[in-house]
């Protein structure tokens, strides 16, 4: 007797984890059983793909098999255009499901959000190595028959659940299955876990699948609003002094950095960020240039130097209590259940050194019984429990190094960087305005610590070596952009080396 061959229907789930990707998957696969389909899902874990990538993979017979008929032989992984549904948790896993071929144009729906989680590559990079999030929309805008795009995160925190659910309710909206609403929601419901809470981000989901005119299609922005200053005396003298000394082109940036500064050390600290400034201030806005150009780059690119990462700074933001109630969140933490959280840290002798006052890190840093003594005592990283008190306690001590950090080894050797940098704006400023905008921006290069500060700190002193030399010919302005853009696009340090040999022999 010949049965006949019908094509199952095939899903593909893209999710990191702690989203319920394999939650997700269990939805459908119980959808489809329940409503008399046979059905299975299966899942190929990622690695190292930010919070570890999963591809999960949904069949289901199209038809309702005779009560006789032999069992379906579902595939365990997607055929490249061969796949009807494509469910992304986020816009970059959109792209990937793009570029595997799991999108098809002639018969793939693809569901996607548009929020941005980024990759290492993106976070790790000298500059901004973040991929323009409107080419990923366009990419799956063409390469699908039908895309729904918007920010189903942001609809799943407000909601309390998780994107799962979120994507369960547009994939219902979408009616590219053969089920009604009704069979959705009763898939939660059986579920039994979180059940309100998912229901809630369901019908938010199905609610935006279904209105196909309203669906925004732009990228969520992940960057936090900016704040207002605390209500606090001595911030709002800084406040005031920003209000009356500066123009007001500037002001924000200068709000935002004394803010920033005040958290990083103290409220004096934020007021030498104003006086550092003074001399930038005085030299006007560029004639017929942007208004205040330099004023606003330097201001902005000086907050980011002064508030440099060190060990004082890593271990504060790791016990701050917003820090835990982030991470309970994001795990959805329930009532009753414990949190732990694990911080993997490997300190290095450089970074030790540099956290001691002055005289003592150069003494720690000469070769010796003490720099050996570190170097044993470090060679392997440690984790850290910070939600257990013994290791609260001692981030919670280095974190209190903060008030000697003016008297450390790094916070000399930055300042005399920095104070140098400023000067020499100032005094470039006064024959050569775009000149003194690119010196400014150059502090991009200054940023981390470790091996990426010292890559970054030598490309920027090579370019500041140069600077005599470009000044003497013409262009130096656009010169110098095209060596930092050099140092920012490779970090090894080689296209910066290259480019510079490359004019020096010209010259």
């Amino acid at each position: 007797m010949s049965h006949e061959l019908v094509k199952p229907v095939s899903i593909a789930i893209l999710a990191m984890g702690g989203e319920g990707g394999g939650v997700l998957a269990d939805w459908i696969v119980d959808l489809a059983e329940h409503a008399g389909y046979v059905a299975q899902t299966t899942s190929v874990p990622g690695v190292a793909q930010r919070t570890g990538a999963t591809i999960y993979y949904v069949e289901f017979h199209s038809v309702k098999l005779a009560p006789h008929a032999p069992e379906p032989i579902l595939a365990l992984a997607p055929v490249a255009g061969d796949v009807d549904i494509v469910l992304c948790s986020e816009l970059m896993e959109a792209g990937r499901a793009v570029q595997r071929g799991l999108v098809s144009a002639d018969h793939t729906t693809l569901i996607a959000s548009t929020h941005r989680v980024y990759s290492m590559t993106e976070k790790t990079a000298m500059g901004d190595a973040r991929v323009d999030s409107q080419k990923f929309l366009e990419t799956c805008r063409n390469a699908a028959k039908r895309f729904v795009a918007t920010d189903f995160a942001a609809m799943a925190e407000q909601t309390g659940s998780v994107i799962s659910a979120v994507l369960f309710g547009a994939l219902a909206g979408v009616r590219a299955l053969p089920f009604e609403r009704a069979d959705f929601e009763a898939a939660i419901e059986r579920g039994g876990v979180g059940v309100e809470t998912s229901l809630k981000a369901f019908d938010a989901g199905f609610t935006i699948a279904t209105a196909a005119d309203s669906i925004e299609t732009r990228p969520a922005a992940n960057d936090p609003p900016i704040k207002p200053l605390p209500a606090d005396a001595r911030l709002a003298a800084l406040d005031a002094r920003i209000r009356n000394d500066f123009p007001a082109a500037v002001q924000p940036t200068l709000h935002v950095g004394v803010r920033r500064l005040a958290d990083y050390q103290d409220v004096a600290y934020g007021a030498d960020y104003l006086d550092r400034l003074v001399p930038i201030l005085r030299i006007g806005d560029g004639k017929g240039r942007e208004r205040w150009e330099l004023l606003c780059e330097t201001a902005r690119y000086l907050a980011l130097w002064m508030s440099y990462e060190d060990t004082v700074r890593v271990a504060d933001l790791k016990i701050r209590s917003g820090r835990f109630a982030r991470v309970a969140d994001e795990v959805k933490v329930e009532s009753g259940q414990l949190l732990h959280i694990n911080e993997y840290l490997h300190p290095r002798v450089d970074e030790i050194a540099d956290t001691l006052p002055a005289q003592l890190g150069r003494w720690l840093m000469k070769p010796g019984w003490a720099r050996m003594f570190i170097e044993r005592m470090t060679r392997e990283g440690r984790i850290v429990r910070t939600s257990s008190l013994r290791g609260f306690l001692q981030l919670y001590m280095v974190a209190s190094l903060r008030g000697m950090r003016r008297r450390s080894l790094r916070f000399e050797r930055e300042m005399t960087a920095c104070r140098r940098w400023l000067a020499s704006i100032v005094e470039i400023a006064r024959d050569d305005y775009a000149l003194a905008v690119e010196v400014a921006q150059c502090q991009r290069l200054v940023k981390g610590y470790g091996d990426t500060h010292a890559l970054g700190m030598r490309s920027f002193t090579a370019i500041e070596a140069a600077l005599p030399a470009l000044r003497r010919e013409g262009g130096a302005a656009d010169r110098v952009r095209l060596l930092r853009e050099a140092a920012l696009a490779d970090d090894s340090g080689k296209r910066l080396a290259d480019l510079l040999g490359e004019w020096r022999l010209a010259a």
